[in-house]
């Protein structure tokens, strides 16, 4: 499904990592990837990741500068020429936004570093990988639920991510007459490093699985399989859409009818 494909992926923080998953799947529908890593302090969790997978393109990059961005596109070049396919997988709000009531803990710091590492960095690598993007390429970003609904503590991401899907909307429209797709993948609550911000985690994740039609969370395979689905040439058609991996979580406003006593 992706032989002959080369596909950077952004986001793994360990072999839990949504993005993971993701490279998971992608490797074994025979993609070529790339990682991209914010620090050193990650290089070393992913380095197994990679040697797993043969991975052989391991090119630092920190989102919150234009500069490290640039940088690392320009070695991305120089190694692979083209570029087929790109997966932002990051999210990141201060740990003092996720936890309480949202009027309370808000900041105009909180709120802008959360926009900017969850929503804009989006935007920064669609731009820096724009000049080496290969005819009919992809690109894919990860939502979650709590940019249209309200959720307990998830307070300043949830708009984060809102911005994140309109970000992915407006993306698809600027460069589709280009040939490049833009999609995004809403999973269902997964343990990962980035939910094991957000308070009272294990408790959201046992009452979603009441209410899921399945009866059950999703799986980083299952998200990976799908984002594989959307970065190859069988969603040549699909652009500008968000598509729910949940289990069916979305679509059920209750589990069950209560019983009366």
């Amino acid at each position: 499904m992706l032989e002959n494909k080369k596909i950077i992926i952004t986001g793994i923080a360990n072999k839990f990592s949504i993005a993971n998953g993701i490279a998971k799947s992608m490797s074994k529908n025979g993609a070529e990837l790339a990682f991209l890593y914010q620090n050193e302090r990650l290089l070393k969790r992913i380095k197994p990741i990679a040697e797993e997978l043969g991975v052989a393109t391991l090119v630092e990059c920190d989102v919150s500068s234009d500069d490290s961005i640039d940088e690392a596109f320009s070695e991305i070049k120089t190694k692979w020429g083209k570029v087929d396919g790109l997966v932002h997988s990051i999210g990141f709000a201060p740990t003092d936004q996720l936890e309480g009531d949202f009027t309370e803990v808000t900041t105009r710091e909180g709120f802008k570093i959360a926009h900017d590492i969850s929503s804009y960095s989006f935007t920064a690598l669609a731009k820096a990988a724009l000049p080496i993007l290969s005819e009919n390429a992809a690109l894919l970003t990860l939502t979650y639920l709590g940019s249209i609904q309200s959720l307990p503590n998830y307070n300043v991401m949830g708009l984060a991510k809102a911005s994140l899907e309109a970000n992915t909307r407006f993306l698809a429209a600027s460069l589709g007459k280009k040939g490049v797709r833009v999609n995004a993948i809403s999973a269902g609550p997964i343990k990962t490093l980035a939910a094991s911000g957000v308070k009272n985690f294990r408790s959201m994740l046992t009452e979603y699985a009441d209410r899921a039609p399945l009866g059950r969370t999703v799986t980083t395979e299952e998200v990976g399989n799908v984002a594989a689905f959307l970065c190859s040439d069988l969603a040549s058609g699909i652009t500008g859409e968000i598509t729910y991996v949940d289990a069916g979580f979305n679509t059920s406003a209750m589990s069950s009818i209560p019983k009366n006593n």
